[in-house]
């Protein structure tokens, strides 16, 4: 025993630990139900709702909050829950496509840009043929929708994805593409007027330009977050073109959608919800404004996260506006 003790057998060799892939999903963006697959399932549902941009919902709640305003404004209240229930899944759906035509886009810019070099398809996560397959079945499940309710939507709706799969092409040729970006983010308000009383009256582009203003403006804050390396990349954005006159351009933008919605509320009769509703808006507008004065790239972003909210509130004036008369 003691010639045991003094000459034990010789241990094992351990195993060096494995590497840690670089393509590791992040329990971030996976549903409660993701967590529950196989490692390798888990890497490819991660890497699409990377790619649909599924952990960040402001740019949804920024298609959603218009496209609200036109199913209230057309309905006069609100709107049949079947239209509603599908044009929020539309925007959802929109929006997730949208962000993979962008990617694809993009590939020769992404891989360049601070902010976007760790996307799925400039990563290599996802090849471009599964983005394509990806994209086609987004959109058309979309379009599905879209047939549910009348030609003149559907008509619409062409208008809508061509608007969509283009823009993101712009920004090699032209300094507006937030401008581009939208008309397309605001063809839900036609769409919506369209499918509720099958018209389009002055009001409906009224609330439409209303959102290109705002949206040129919010969107003027998120391109100032990659400025520096769009120049060196040789990509074009209203940051660019704005140069030291960024945020004044931004604020006559905030200005000029504030007064269209204002003539927004004129046209449709609102009261005092409405009112208080634009008031929060326009403080939300003005607060990003002070919160992006360094024009840091940080600042500018976290002025850009709380555009959402001026749309929440100009929604929220309306619905309680109606709700009570």
């Amino acid at each position: 025993m003691t010639q045991a003790r003094r000459n034990p057998p010789p241990r094992r060799p351990t195993r060096p630990p494995l590497p840690v892939r670089a393509s590791a999903p992040s329990p971030g963006h996976l549903p409660r139900l993701g967590r529950w697959l196989g490692p390798q399932a888990r890497e490819r549902l991660d890497a699409y709702l990377q790619l649909i941009r599924f952990d960040r919902p402001v740019g949804w709640l920024l298609l959603l909050w218009p496209c609200w305003w036109g199913l209230w404004l057309a309905a006069h209240g609100t709107p049949p829950l079947g239209i509603l229930v599908i044009f929020s899944l539309g925007v959802w759906l929109t929006r997730s496509g949208g962000c993979i035509a962008n990617d694809l886009a993009d590939r020769w810019l992404d891989p360049q840009v601070a902010r976007t070099r760790g996307r799925p398809l400039a990563t290599g996560r996802v090849s471009r043929g599964e983005a394509l397959l990806l994209l086609a079945g987004l959109m058309g499940v979309a379009f599905g929708l879209v047939l549910l309710t009348n030609r003149i939507t559907a008509y619409l709706s062409f208008a809508a994805l061509a608007l969509a799969i283009s823009y993101p092409y712009l920004k090699r040729w032209t300094y507006l593409p937030q401008v581009y970006l939208g008309a397309a983010f605001g063809m839900s308000i036609p769409m919506a007027f369209a499918a509720v009383g099958q018209t389009l009256p002055p009001l409906c582009w009224l609330a439409f330009v209303a959102n290109v203003l705002w949206s040129t403006g919010y969107d003027t804050l998120y391109a100032m977050v990659d400025r520096d390396d769009d120049l060196k990349a040789g990509a074009k954005s209203t940051a660019i073109l704005f140069g030291d006159l960024d945020l004044v351009a931004v604020g006559v933008l905030y200005a000029s959608f504030l007064l269209a919605m204002a003539l927004v509320g004129q046209r449709a009769a609102f009261g005092r919800w409405y009112a208080i509703g634009w008031g929060t808006a326009f403080l939300i507008c003005a607060w990003q404004l002070w919160i992006a004065r360094s024009r840091e790239p940080q600042a500018a972003f976290r002025a850009f996260r709380l555009s959402h909210y001026a749309g929440m509130a100009l929604w929220l004036g309306m619905a309680v506006d109606l709700a009570l008369r």
